[in-house]
């Protein structure tokens, strides 16, 4: 039987993360996964491919609507949905052999095959041949993620009502594409269609997209995606998804009560993720779930079984992999005798639609329902220089800060490279600066990150300078 201090089941950004620390901190550590690749969702049917298409697919974008703006006239563009894939498939392939190489530089063993628990210290890990293997283990960290969310009526054939997995492999352009779900996935994923010409409805049980990040950001990107062509029916319940050869019918309420009917080629259904624990034998270790069938866990990550823990979307909180790949550090250095420390209020929320759209702390309605006094600042992304010159100009910046004491309480963007300049947000966030404090910083110009300067100053008494 194989002997190791650590082993994680589980190979995505939480599970390779928490091996690679735990390696470097000196423990003899393994790593199981059930595919072929490492990665988990993220890598292979999750964040890395999704932005492979969304990046390609605003290449087309640009080359169809404003390469004749910038002076660069070209034949009409036409797409190659095969070459689109498979560039994105390698980039897949890269990123995926890339932590291969992680393992093997830090002495990681892999374990390919289904790891499931035979008592609270050991697991076996049953590989594809149909043979099996035993490892026993000091601790074990539990980063099995999470897999796409359906509704009880919907019979997902993966051909015509699809997931986001199949989403990423579709052999054809929709015609008309009808997107369950108004929420991160179905946006990015119609995102990608709607660039590449297919006709998007999205259909959205609430009364607004994005519905955790901050209103203004919801109201903002709905109106940006109007302008592009999605179409959005929202406060609409789906009763019924029936597939008709190759056409799929949805039946709904919207919010006055009446049926509406929709019909698309491909429905995508986007109503979330839900922890996977399936086949795990938790049971055999007494590792006891919530009602919602996440990992319960303590402020430790430590499960009620004390050498188990767990990490990632199989615990409570929001489905991130950043977040994942902080809660595998935690865990690795608690194991080690250290203190680490995750503020859960800093951990990003990103959109990669284009523009982007991003987060951290709270939202103007948390602050509100929390009854904070507070300021907020804001700035246009029409009214920055280097929006204008790159074409990039919706979008905004928002900063709300502690009305007495200036510090920053919520960063929330729209606008070209919000993914990368929430950062800023984060940093400032996590050195409780105030908005003084970024607004006497110099960015560089012209940037589009002058536009979190700028939304400072117009925190801290309206002196904001190109507005």
């Amino acid at each position: 039987m194989s002997q190791f201090d650590v082993t994680i089941i589980g190979s995505g950004p939480g599970g390779y993360v928490a091996a690679i620390r735990a390696a470097q901190l000196g423990f003899k550590t393994a790593i199981i996964e059930k595919y072929p690749t490492l990665g988990g969702t993220c890598l292979n049917v999750g964040c890395i491919p999704s932005k492979a298409l969304l990046d390609s697919s605003e290449h087309f974008e640009k080359a169809k609507h404003d390469f004749a703006n910038h002076g660069i006239l070209i034949n009409e563009p036409t797409v190659d949905l095969a070459k689109m894939i498979a560039r994105k498939n390698e980039v897949v392939d890269q990123t995926t052999k890339g932590i291969n190489f992680l393992m093997d530089k830090n002495k990681i063993t892999v374990f390919e095959g289904v790891g499931s628990f035979e008592s609270a210290t050991q697991i076996k890990v049953s590989k594809n041949d149909g043979s099996s293997e035993l490892i026993d283990s000091k601790y074990i960290i539990i980063a099995t993620g999470s897999k796409p969310s359906s509704l009880p009526f919907i019979n997902l054939d993966k051909e015509r009502i699809i997931t986001s997995t199949e989403a990423l492999n579709l052999k054809e352009i929709p015609k008309h594409l009808v997107v369950i779900g108004g929420g991160v996935i179905g946006l990015e994923l119609g995102s990608v269609y709607l660039r590449l010409g297919s006709q998007v409805t999205v259909v959205e049980f609430m009364d607004k997209i994005i519905p955790g990040m901050d209103g203004s950001l919801s109201k903002e990107l709905q109106k940006v995606l109007k302008k592009q062509g999605m179409k959005f029916e929202l406060s609409t319940a789906v009763s019924a998804v029936e597939r008709n050869g190759d056409y799929v019918k949805i039946t709904a309420k919207n919010k006055k009560g009446e049926e509406v009917n929709f019909e698309g080629d491909y429905v995508l259904v986007s109503v979330g993720r839900r922890p996977y624990t399936e086949g795990l034998g938790l049971e055999k270790a007494g590792v006891e779930l919530d009602e919602r069938g996440k990992v319960k866990v303590n402020e430790h990550l430590q499960t009620n079984v004390s050498n188990i823990y767990a990490i990632g979307d199989v615990i409570k909180g929001a489905m991130l992999a950043h977040k994942a790949e902080e809660e595998g550090t935690l865990v690795a250095e608690i194991l080690a005798g250290q203190k680490p420390h995750i503020n859960y209020n800093l951990i990003p929320s990103v959109v990669y639609t284009w523009p982007e759209v991003a987060g951290v702390g709270k939202t103007e309605e948390q602050l509100k329902e929390e009854g904070v006094a507070y300021k907020v600042g804001n700035f246009p992304m029409r009214a920055l220089g280097r929006s204008r010159a790159s074409g990039d100009t919706d979008g905004f910046v928002k900063i709300m800060a502690d009305e007495k004491t200036d510090e920053v309480l919520g960063f929330h963007m729209i606008g070209a490279r919000a993914a990368d300049l929430v950062a800023e947000g984060v940093i400032a966030m996590e050195f409780r600066a105030s908005a003084e404090d970024i607004a006497r910083s110099s960015h560089a110009h012209p940037t589009y990150a002058e536009a979190v300067k700028e939304a400072a100053l117009d925190a801290t008494g309206k002196r904001s300078i190109h507005t």
